[in-house]
């Protein structure tokens, strides 16, 4: 993350960039839980996460693109 955010918004894009992944950390067991108090098997459960790893994979592939950093250019002001 530090080598592709804004020189002087690392800390912040950091922060936004690992809000989802403390989201899903939270939200992924319940939904498990559910499935197997639902279902009383895993099965579905190991398609829940399946699907999450391919859809990460074609948003790494297909969405994201080149990697490179961010550059945010100041305007100045005119007298």
């Amino acid at each position: 993350m530090s080598d592709t955010a804004p020189e002087k918004m690392i800390g912040l894009s950091g922060g936004v960039f690992n809000c989802p992944g403390n989201v899903a950390g939270i939200i992924t067991p319940v939904v498990i839980g559910y499935i197997v108090a639902a279902t009383g098997s895993f099965n579905l459960a190991l398609w829940f996460v399946g699907a999450h790893g391919l859809l990460g994979m074609f948003g790494y592939l297909v969405v994201a693109g080149k990697f490179e950093r961010m550059v945010i250019r100041q305007h100045t002001r005119v007298k």
